[in-house]
């Protein structure tokens, strides 16, 4: 019954949310520190706990890109890859798809392998698929190729044998003489014992790869909390939307690389409208995620550091990693994207961004390329004085110098014209991550509720929504800070996995659910802990197989996974089925998410005595321009026809013209489309995914001004 602290990383921006036992919330948002993550934390944590003890604190739970920052940026440590022998050069040879300009490059040079080739190495041992030794492990070849490791200074090794998910013994030996000479090693029956080879040594690389960077960073973490008087655990958000402990999140620190994006995710689900569409723009990236019935759909594979994936999504591109995630698709428009006239004179909007340091040109700290909060701003939307509640006042000169100087002027257009294409194009490929979640997937997402959040998610809401024929946004309160509210309703989780043909379904899941709680320090039948199944299913013969709900009847379970199938494929599919893996969550329920001010009130309409908004100039085109637009807070604002902005402490609301807006349940601002036609319909020629990937000649993103 303590205080319980939510900590969001981002590229930005650090966001903080204080619980207190009575359900009180303080939230605070500065810019994050990118050489020391933690002194953005501690300056956040220590702004919203103001007087409170910290000794009160009973828990931290953390969402951190750190682990995909690693990835990306290349930043993890050096890696040894130990497999059996006549397999060495899977890894260095991969599999690359070509996408955006590589397409047309005839020179074109795959990226470098996740292990270099020379850091690869092989041991006499097999292994069959049913678990049954082939060839005896070479223990002296094993101790020869730890001994090589050590000398070259590579402290990190991952080690992934043939079939090692059916008969791990090999692979366990295999570790505890490599450990003898090597600090770390990381082995794929522990990681993911899964089927597929290929994929499953990358993730055990990437686990190998970014495990010592991560766990260096939590126990660093961990001082300069106490350094502060909070010795409560730290609990890392994991990337299938459960939170875990720091110790386990140190050891699988690959299942924590989509842990930003699904804690967002989880807010979303919390404002309890079930058929939703999670929309998160924070100052580097976009995020979204469709949620049915409750619950946002998982993937258990997905691509990490590949161009034009949408966050994972396209196989062949980057780094295949196999465990939990929310299933959502990212792409790299934010408040601080960089927006930048290329050699063919066509305005393009990131993917590069300003962070936080310098930031955009408007943060006054050095920055001089203009950016989408700097268009934003010239565009009226972002109040210079009230930004970030007021602790972090904006240069309008400087944003409209940048625009002048690197747009507007280059393309002989006025500032105005320049700004707001700007945002036309930010929306546009904002509008490709929602695509991809739904209309690419045969899902019609006009009867969907769009759940917008993030920094800079509500101002461009509502355009990104009209592109689909949305008629409905809610903007929950918090809204700024929501992924940081959202670890607070996070579930301690953990997920285990084997793949097995053939196997006693009963004996498998007893084992994994065993082994998945004792990662947590409980038992599966301990009160609070619930145990969910599921299980891997293939029409006989085929390679690929969909993960349903575990069904003890074989014929309940294949009527479970024929609808699925009909789900993804469109294909009214009968026929034999078998099981190849089996799959175990087990959860620690959680308290519930922190209630939002207002809770269960409404706002109020036209005569209730409101006084009047402050004014000032915004863009919009169905006005012809600049008009003058009533600005409210949240708790004043009435049921009013756009344009309208509503200023939140932590982020800002633009109602466009063709769109209503009202305080709803729970203090959440519900904007309603009341023009017909604002947008275009999924799948036509003017809506989205009519054209080119974004970062193509003809996508969205890829002009707008010329």
């Amino acid at each position: 019954m303590g205080y319980s602290i939510g900590v969001d990383v981002g590229g930005t921006f650090t966001d903080v949310v204080l619980r207190g036992p009575g359900g009180e919330v303080a939230v605070a948002k500065c810019l994050s520190t990118h050489d020391d993550p933690a002194e953005g934390i501690v300056r956040g944590v220590t702004a919203v706990l103001g007087r409170t003890d910290p000794a009160l604190v009973t828990g931290v739970v953390h969402a951190t890109t750190l682990a995909t920052n690693a990835v990306l940026e290349r930043r993890g440590v050096r890696v040894a890859y130990v497999t059996t022998r006549g397999f060495r050069s899977a890894i260095p040879l991969g599999r690359y798809a070509r996408v955006e300009e590589d397409r047309y490059d005839l020179r074109f040079d795959p990226p470098p392998p996740p292990v270099a080739a020379e850091d690869c190495f092989e041991v006499p041992e097999r292994i069959s698929c049913s678990g049954a030794v082939l060839e005896p492990l070479d223990e002296a070849a094993v101790a020869r190729v730890g001994e090589e490791i050590a000398r070259r200074g590579i402290t990190s090794a991952a080690v992934c044998l043939l079939h090692s998910y059916a008969g791990p013994a090999h692979e366990r030996r295999v570790a505890e003489i490599l450990r003898e000479t090597v600090p770390t090693v990381v082995i794929s029956s522990e990681v993911w014992p899964e089927l597929r080879e290929y994929e499953r040594a990358t993730t055990t690389i990437m686990s190998a790869y970014v495990g010592p960077v991560m766990e260096g960073y939590l126990r660093r973490l961990a001082a300069r909390l106490a350094g502060i008087g909070i010795t409560a655990p730290v609990r890392v958000m994991g990337s299938g939307g459960g939170v875990m402990p720091v110790e386990l999140a140190a050891r699988r620190a690959v299942a924590t690389i989509e842990s930003g994006p699904a804690a967002g995710v989880l807010a979303a689900v919390s404002t309890g409208h079930p058929d939703a569409i999670s929309f998160d723009m924070g100052g580097t990236t976009a995020k979204a995620c469709v949620i049915r019935g409750g619950r946002p759909e998982i993937t258990h594979e997905f691509h990490v550091g590949g161009k034009g994936s949408f966050g994972g999504r396209r196989a062949g591109t980057g780094v295949p990693v196999k465990t939990p995630a929310i299933d959502l698709a990212e792409v790299g428009a934010g408040g601080g994207s960089v927006a930048w006239v290329d050699a063919a004179g066509a305005l393009r909007v990131g993917p590069r961004s300003a962070g936080s340091a310098p930031g955009p040109a408007c943060y006054g700290l050095g920055g001089e390329e203009p950016t989408v909060t700097d268009a934003d701003l010239v565009l009226g939307y972002l109040g210079p004085a009230s930004f970030a509640g007021g602790t972090m006042p904006l240069a309008p000169d400087l944003a409209g110098k940048a625009i002048d100087l690197r747009l507007a002027g280059p393309l002989g257009v006025s500032r105005a014209e320049a700004a707001h294409a700007v945002h036309e194009i930010a929306n546009a490929s904002m509008g490709s991550a929602v695509h991809v979640v739904t209309v690419q997937r045969g899902i019609d997402p006009r009867g969907f509720v769009m759940v917008a959040f993030g920094g800079a998610g509500p101002m461009h809401a509502a355009r990104v929504a009209s592109r689909f024929g949305i008629s409905t946004v809610v903007v929950p309160a918090r809204c700024g800070v929501a992924s940081a509210a959202g670890l607070l309703a996070g579930d301690l989780s953990a997920d285990r996995v084997r793949s097995a043909l053939d196997a006693d379904p009963g004996k498998v899941f007893t084992e994994l659910a065993e082994a998945a709680a004792a990662d947590l320090g409980v038992r599966p039948g301990d009160p609070g802990v619930v145990v969910e199944r599921s299980a891997d299913v293939r029409f006989t013969g085929q390679a690929h197989d969909l993960t349903v709900p575990w069904a003890g009847s074989p014929a309940d379970l294949a009527e479970r996974f024929s609808a699925r199938y009909e789900r993804v494929y469109g294909i009214a599919q009968r026929g034999p089925v078998e099981v190849v893996g089996y799959r175990v969550r087990v959860t620690l329920t959680a308290a519930g998410a922190p209630s939002p001010p207002g809770a269960g009130t409404a706002g109020g309409g036209a005569g209730t005595g409101v006084p009047d908004p402050a004014r000032r100039p915004a863009y919009f085109t169905e006005a012809g321009g600049y008009v003058e637009t009533p600005v409210f807070t949240r708790a004043s604002l009435p049921e009013t026809e756009g344009p309208v902005i509503v200023e939140d402490a932590e982020s800002t609301i633009v109602v466009p013209p063709g769109w209503r807006a009202a305080l709803g349940k729970d203090a959440a601002v519900i904007l309603t489309r009341t023009e017909a036609g604002a947008g275009a319909e999924p799948g036509t020629g003017t809506g989205p995914g009519a054209g080119a990937e974004p970062g193509t000649g003809t996508g969205p993103g890829a002009g707008g001004i010329a």
